[in-house]
């Protein structure tokens, strides 16, 4: 990578936390000292320290198979004990551990007794069902407890779930149900999604059908069905089950039982660049270890008196480890909501923030971005006191939004955690610890004690501070995944082609001159314009940057004269709408803007203003898509967007200019 291009941003903004917040916070800085004098000790300690064994392991790591990695291969546990009957039985069974807010304003609180004996109840039905250890089972359900519930009780049982996202086809269910040969599924009729019922047993339907020449749909025996939207649905007698008519009719009392360290606990899809889904596989000691390491000593948890609260779907990573797996092994209060900030009013979150109490608010940069628009007279309707501490994932935050997350959201007081990670590490990799780091804007700072990442040339040597490259991790750590679900050798390609025994995570990154760490995005995202490489996340940060601009995306665009050229799509910020003026005044302002804050290199060929830019259901931005549309092709699969009417008219805004 060209340095120049890749240290073209500057940030000198710096926060520190404060003394009274550093003064209470959970991680010290022995924290980076012990894990660098002994490593894999460390997790020892952290995995003996945080969860309960059956069995004690003597073994901490085994890497003598490249990249098969083994943790812990040798002790036994129950996840769903460590996340469920050990805070009972440690008298803390009245803590509660779901407070849940559905969409249309209904809630529930559900203790730690209380869904405790909810999952063994199921755990019990899941049996007679049967479903044994190994067994896959899909879970395709809205943001409901019964879905936390169905994850922790295929744990219990040593089965495999595997949850699919609720916005997802049938197409894409039951791409997911085949490659894992599902027993059992388990579903709603719907669930509420900006002021409707969406349908979700449908789907499912749809995907169990019999299949032309392929014929019927063999490995699953059973649908479960939550009702949730009192939406009519079809039913198939002998294969499927309400579960209000079996669940509370289970027995409350099992016993669970301690499977091996890699057992595995779950598989997640992630969309291949091949097209197919790859099916990425964790397993259990390993996992936990780093979701509870990370979830106390990021989110800084005390879980007497926090109230935490992660937006994300279970659908996604995010939702596995920092909702489901991490905060109950903490035995931490959280909160859940159903449907999506804007319903049924703009302010939802921030109300529910209030109801609640929340003191720890974990969510991603495209949703900050979405209330940046809106202005911040909304948030300040709502007292948001309570919170302390914020958190970002999903992709780099721009300086911007992260600056108005610390003013609106934070009461500039509430340090910010801007977190990275992926679907295959399991858990947080980078990310400052809030009592110790003093804060930059924009930046993921550095790696989480006991991880070793590098930034690396094409060649593999590491990079100067100052410079770019591609990230990687060196180490194998905890929480990596341990395959894709069948398919080793292309595990292997995908992941550890690239630099032998270390994991190339597919993101750039560049080391500033403190050795902090930004990240640039997804590799594909770079473009070479002239010869010079340029990260669309940093465009975007300086299109951000603009009084204007509320949200924006970047792509690459043929271009016959400088090979690629820099397109750009903005949404303006209503309170900036009549001053900013008509289009072409926009564009050339934020144009010259780019051109200031980074280069004439950098000069977007043309700016788009758009109302909404393409975004999956998870608030990732389709970027692939703008870049059909920018370079006059006709527009791909949208069937993953939030909203599919969106490249339509993005479509017919770029055509009219």
């Amino acid at each position: 990578m060209n340095p120049k291009i890749d240290n073209l941003l500057t940030e000198t903004r710096r926060f520190s936390p404060s003394e009274a917040f550093a003064a209470n916070a959970i991680a010290g800085r022995d924290l980076y000292e012990r894990a660098e004098t002994d490593r894999l000790e460390f997790w020892a300690e952290q995995s003996r320290e945080l969860l309960d064994w059956e069995k004690p392991f003597t073994r901490v790591l085994d890497w003598t198979n490249p990249p098969f990695a083994k943790w812990f291969e040798d002790g036994t546990l129950n996840v769903a004990y460590n996340c469920l009957d050990r805070h009972v039985e440690a008298g803390n069974g009245d803590r509660v551990a779901l407070h849940w807010e559905g969409e249309p304003g209904d809630s529930r609180s559900l203790t730690y007794a209380e869904l405790t004996t909810e999952v063994k109840r199921l755990s019990n039905v899941l049996i007679d069902l049967g479903i044994r250890a190994g067994d896959r089972v899909a879970i395709y359900l809205p943001m409901i407890p019964e879905a936390i519930m169905a994850m922790l009780a295929v744990a219990r049982l040593g089965a495999i779930h595997s949850v699919v996202f609720g916005g997802f086809s049938a197409d894409s269910l039951r791409s997911r149900i085949d490659d894992a040969s599902a027993k059992l599924v388990i579903t709603a009729d719907g669930g509420y999604r900006k002021g409707k019922v969406s349908a979700l047993k449908p789907a499912v339907d749809a995907a169990l059908a019999p299949r032309g020449e392929l014929g019927v749909q063999e490995t699953v025996k059973n649908v479960l069905v939550v009702k949730r939207g009192e939406n009519t649905v079809d039913w198939t007698e002998g294969r499927d089950l309400w579960w209000h008519d079996v669940v509370p009719a289970a027995s409350p009392e099992h016993t669970p039982e301690a499977f091996p360290s890699e057992n595995p606990l779950f598989i997640l899809y992630t969309s291949g660049t091949t097209g197919s889904p790859k099916g990425i596989l964790h397993t259990s000691g390993g996992y936990l270890t780093q979701a509870a390491f990370t979830h106390k000593n990021i989110f800084d948890i005390h879980p007497e008196t926090d109230v935490y609260w992660c937006t994300a779907d279970i659908g996604w990573i995010t939702g596995h480890t920092y909702v489901t797996y991490g905060p109950l092994a903490n035995g931490t209060t959280q909160v859940i909501y159903e449907g999506t900030p804007d319903a049924p009013h703009p302010g939802r979150w921030w109300e529910i923030i209030e109801k609640y109490g929340v003191s720890i608010f974990y969510t991603a940069p495209t949703a900050i971005r979405s209330f940046m628009k809106l202005g911040r007279k909304i948030p300040k309707k709502f007292d948001l006191s309570s919170l302390r501490l914020l958190g970002s994932v999903g992709e780099p935050i721009n300086p911007e939004a992260w600056m108005w997350f610390r003013k609106v959201i934070g009461g500039k007081l509430a340090p910010i955690v801007d977190t990275w990670w992926q679907t295959e590490t399991g858990a947080i990799m980078i990310s400052a610890l809030p009592g110790l780091t003093e804060t930059k804007p924009g930046s993921a700072q550095v790696a989480v004690p006991g991880i070793s990442i590098e930034v690396l040339g094409d060649s593999g040597s590491a990079v100067e501070s100052g410079s770019g490259g591609l990230l990687v991790v060196s180490e194998p750590w905890p929480s990596m995944l341990r395959g894709i679900w069948g398919d080793p050798e292309r595990f292997k390609e995908t992941y550890w082609e690239k630099f032998g025994d270390k994991y190339f995570a597919g993101d750039g990154a560049r080391l500033d001159e403190d050795g902090d760490i930004w990240l640039l995005g997804r590799v594909d995202d770079v473009m070479n314009v002239s010869g010079h490489r340029l990260s669309t996340a940093e465009i975007e940060s300086a299109l951000v940057a603009h009084p204007y601009t509320a949200e924006a995306a970047v792509v690459g665009a043929s271009d016959e004269t400088t090979g690629q050229a820099v397109v750009a799509f903005v949404i303006i910020k209503e309170s900036q709408l009549e001053e900013a003026g008509g289009a072409a005044h926009i564009s050339d302002a934020l144009r010259a803007h780019v051109a200031a804050q980074i280069g004439a290199i950098a000069r977007p060929r043309e700016v788009f203003v758009v109302n909404e830019l393409p975004k999956t259901r998870s608030g990732k931005i389709m970027r692939r898509l703008l870049r059909d549309v920018a370079e006059g092709r006709e527009v791909g699969d949208t069937t993953t967007l939030a909203d599919t009417s969106v490249m339509r008219i993005i479509s017919d805004r770029v055509s009219a200019n």
